[in-house]
């Protein structure tokens, strides 16, 4: 933990401290962000202060006083729960603005892990609470030099791994072998395995209708043959084996057939237009030095296919954040589940995937953007024709 980089960062966002909050481990951000040992297992509640001046403060329960012995800072004890509450307002006297794991209105569940009940107990201490939701960008979700190259190497592997899953499809209807979804999604996993990589589950192989479902993941009890003149999406998320390794995390779309239907092409052409228009209000406002935030790449995106006549269909936000979970803590590019105000920062890492999902199949163009200083870049190959498997 880099208690003075906290610091700073709290002066330049006019708030008085951050207040970090557990029991029983139910807010990874706080492990990961002060880098408290896994073998810290709570059953009382903790608290850590830092605050822009001065040195942090620690409050723990009395038959758990070393649980934060890892950490720099003065110590409080407490037992019963009068002794609990006088303790905490005595830690927070003389602060007006103080962070913590909260989201107004949820509007990040990625950082909203403190609940309703202690947020009272804390604003019952006379301070505002708001959101760490910038804090956690800069100190969770922007990426070290080190965790950049895990993505892109995760990145060249999963490429190789997706090129060679569409020649197994291809393959398999050149030879009339019976091929699933689901055998599909198994030989996917062998190959992540072969090649040093873990995914949390998945990957997504579906055709047809079942592409409509942008989570739909196949299984044994429930997979749809592959055949000719299917639409088959493949999904595929994974990172390398090693601590702290980001993920990449790519969709990319094929037909079945030797030319792709009118509709289908139509569709592809319309995501992947909105795909390169978020792409490039990313690369020109960070290129510029402009500030841009996570709700205007996905208007960029979602503005093309709602020209195209398909908004109805484009069913999730454009993109999220990616990080050691495949799903981060950083922006997401959304203006549609959610109204994300955080600015993209360096060091974010996220992707960009829209979709367009009818009735009868789904089409999704997924590629990873990480921000420099100064510059975005795409980390992996791009898709600009829908893969022809006959």
């Amino acid at each position: 933990m880099n208690l003075r980089a906290i610091q700073e960062a709290l002066s330049g966002l006019a708030i008085d401290a951050w207040l970090f909050f557990d029991h029983h481990r139910r807010d990874p951000l706080a492990y990961r962000i002060l880098e408290l040992p896994e073998t810290v297992l709570p059953t009382r509640r903790w608290y850590y202060l830092v605050p822009a001046h001065g040195e942090a403060r620690k409050l723990v329960h009395r038959i758990e006083p070393h649980v934060l012995d890892s950490l720099p800072g003065t110590q409080s004890l407490y037992a019963r729960w009068q002794e609990h509450e006088a303790e905490l307002c005595k830690m927070l006297r003389g602060l007006r603005r103080v962070a913590m794991q909260y989201s107004p209105r949820c509007q990040v569940p990625y950082v909203a892990h403190v609940d309703a009940g202690t947020w009272e107990l804390v604003r019952s201490c006379g301070v505002e609470v708001v959101s760490s939701a910038d804090l956690v960008q800069i100190f969770d979700a922007a990426l070290t030099a080190e965790q950049m190259e895990t993505h892109l190497e995760a990145g060249r592997r999963v490429d190789r791994i997706r090129r060679a899953a569409f020649q197994e499809v291809a393959g398999a209807l050149s030879e009339n072998r019976r091929l699933s979804e689901w055998e599909m999604c198994c030989w996917l996993r062998e190959a992540f395995e072969r090649e040093g990589l873990v995914t949390d589950h998945g990957p997504i192989v579906a055709v047809n209708a079942h592409a409509s479902d942008p989570h739909y993941e196949p299984s044994a009890a429930r997979s749809a043959r592959i055949t000719r003149g299917d639409v088959v999406l493949m999904d595929m998320w994974a990172k390398l084996k090693q601590p702290r390794a980001v993920y990449y995390d790519i969709t990319w779309s094929g037909v079945a057939a030797s030319a792709p239907p009118p509709q289908v092409s139509e569709v592809f052409a319309a995501v992947c237009k909105a795909r390169d228009s978020a792409i490039a209000k990313i690369a020109e406002s960070i290129g510029r030095g402009q500030r841009l935030k996570g709700w205007e790449v996905d208007d960029a995106a979602r503005s093309v296919i709602d020209a195209a006549g398909y908004g109805a269909f484009f069913i999730h936000r454009t993109g999220h954040s990616i990080g050691v979970e495949v799903h981060g803590t950083g922006a997401n590019m959304d203006n549609y589940e959610t109204h994300d105000e955080r600015q993209i920062v360096p060091g974010a890492c996220f992707s960009i995937e829209p979709g367009i999902y009818l009735p009868e199949f789904g089409i999704r163009s997924e590629v990873n953007v990480l921000v420099r200083p100064g510059q975005a870049q795409v980390t992996g190959e791009i898709q600009r024709e829908l893969v022809i498997l006959c």
